[in-house]
Formats: structure tokens, C-alpha cells, sequence
């Protein structure tokens, strides 16, 4: 009775919560409740046999995952810190500015954001392009030659983890202005007031401060990263020599190229265990003394 009351109590948020929650069920719980239970199957087009955890393990012998996961790290280590660094510090210089100039550089790195993700590959494939491309006529004025930037192995990896950076940056730069704009100028004019310059007012006031904003960064651009697929698909298709081959390439191929569907569950499960894993890190190494 005690609950039937506080539901009643309650119906009206529950009222305005419910078209999240029903979404939420539809598009994400169902969906990921289906692919756990076809990780323990072989399931093809028209049948479904249960193996167990067979699925689990072929993939120590799947050289194909192994790389596939081995260049979603590399694209991770690569994007992360970078992305935050930049993110930082462009935030950084733009908060020095006055209010109209901020409105501009917040709407300017924004863009990407709410572009859409297949409009920005497209560009990029023009700018990397090696004939005509805008890159090598950039450096075809410095006298150097043209480079197969989507070509070769190595730079094809580098450019996707550069064009990634590009994709990501535009939010952190909005929080990191949001969380800069709150922290109270009377620290700084204390820390002045004390003989501190700039770079000791930076690490002493501004980092600590940002913590919050800055593990949250961490966290969702981690996890974004992690799941990097639409560039991949568009700039290289996972080549050349499966160089640029991340693990969510890997389940779209397996599950509408190879029709494997329960090998493609079981390679969501790892990653879904990986992102979780190092998720529950980064709040534990950076979570400490952080209040949100």
C-alpha cells in the first residue's frame, strides 16, 4: 500500500519519465538483452543453434579480432589524451575573450557535434584525398611530396585516429567553458595577490577544479572512441591490411557481411566488458575526492 501511495504521489513524474524509459526499453534494454543471449548461440538467417561458449572461444584464435581490438586501443591512446590536451587548452584561450567572440568559438567548435558523422567523413575523404586532395596541395607548397595519407598502413592509422580528434573535440570545449565560467575569481585574485603567476594559478586553481568536468570527459570520450565506426567505414573500410579495422567494424562485418550474428554478439559482449572495465578505472583512479 505503502508504494501504490507513492506512485500516486508521484504520477506525474513518473508521467514525464516515461517516454525516456519507453525508448530506453524499445531501442537499448531489449536490444542489449537479445544480444546477450545470442552470444551463446550460432544463429543464422533462418536458424539459431545453442553452443554454449563456443562463440567466447574462438576468439583466442581470431588473429582478425586480436587486430581489430589492438588498433581500437591504439586509436583510444591515441584520441583521448590528445582530445582532452586540445580541449583544454582551446577552452583555455577562448574564456580569455570577451563574451560576443566566445559565442562564436563555442558555436564554431560545436559544429561537428551536430553535424552529422557521415557529412564530416566525406569531407575529410576530400581533404585526404592523394591526388586532389587539400592536405597534399598544403604541403605540396613546402616542396614535399604527396602522401597516400588512407594509403599505407601506419598513416592510414594516424589519420584516422586524427580525423577522430577532429570529432570529438567541439563538446569538451563547451564543458570545459561551462566549468571554467564557475570557478570563483576571488581564488585567482588571492593566488595573484600572493605572488602566483599564470602556470601556478593554472595547476593549482583551474585543474583541481575542473577534476569533475575533466573525469566526465575522460569517461564519455572513452567510451565514444571505443565504439568509432562510421569514419572507419567511410575513409578506409578497415584497410589497408586491416591497419584501421576496429572492433565495432569488426561486429558490423561479421554480423551483415559474414551473417554470423552470434559471433557478433559475443564480440559485443567483450567490448561492452572492456568499455565497462575501464570505465570502473577512471572513476576509481580519478573518481577520488570528486564531488559532481
Amino acid at each position: 500500500m505503502i508504494l501504490i501511495r507513492q506512485i500516486i504521489k508521484m504520477r506525474w513524474a513518473y508521467f514525464f519519465l516515461f517516454p525516456a524509459y519507453f525508448f530506453f526499453i524499445i531501442f537499448t534494454f531489449i536490444p542489449l538483452t537479445r544480444g546477450l543471449g545470442f552470444s551463446f548461440y550460432d544463429v543464422k538467417l533462418s536458424e539459431k543453434t545453442w553452443v554454449g561458449l563456443g562463440n567466447f572461444e574462438k576468439l583466442y584464435d581470431d588473429a582478425a579480432f586480436w587486430k581489430s581490438l589492438t588498433n581500437t586501443v591504439l586509436i583510444v591512446v591515441g584520441v583521448v589524451p590528445v582530445g582532452l590536451v586540445l580541449s583544454l587548452g582551446i577552452a583555455v584561450l577562448v574564456f580569455q575573450l570577451g563574451k560576443l567572440m566566445q559565442t562564436f568559438f563555442r558555436m564554431a567548435f560545436y559544429l561537428p557535434v551536430v553535424a552529422s558523422g557521415v557529412v564530416l567523413s566525406m569531407v575529410w575523404i576530400w581533404i585526404l584525398h592523394p591526388n586532389y586532395g587539400l592536405m597534399n596541395y598544403m604541403i605540396g607548397l613546402f616542396g614535399l611530396d604527396p602522401v597516400a595519407w588512407l594509403g599505407t598502413p601506419g598513416m592510414a592509422l594516424l589519420s584516422i585516429i586524427g580525423v577522430t580528434i577532429t570529432f570529438i573535440i567541439g563538446q569538451p570545449i563547451i564543458l570545459f567553458l561551462a566549468a571554467l565560467g564557475g570557478i570563483p575569481g576571488d581564488l585567482y585574485e588571492s593566488a595573484m595577490i600572493d605572488g602566483a603567476n599564470a602556470w601556478r594559478r593554472f595547476i593549482s586553481i583551474t585543474l583541481p577544479l575542473l577534476k569533475p568536468t575533466t573525469l566526465f570527459v575522460i569517461v564519455t570520450k572513452t567510451i565514444a572512441v571505443f565504439q568509432v565506426f562510421v569514419v572507419v567505414l567511410l575513409l578506409t573500410g578497415g584497410g589497408p591490411a586491416n591497419s584501421t579495422q576496429t572492433i565495432v567494424f569488426r561486429i558490423y562485418q561479421t554480423a551483415f557481411d559474414f551473417f554470423n550474428f552470434g559471433y557478433a554478439s559475443a564480440l559485443g559482449v567483450v567490448l561492452l566488458v572492456i568499455v565497462s572495465l575501464i570505465t570502473w578505472i577512471n572513476f576509481r583512479l580519478l573518481g577520488r575526492d570528486t564531488e559532481f
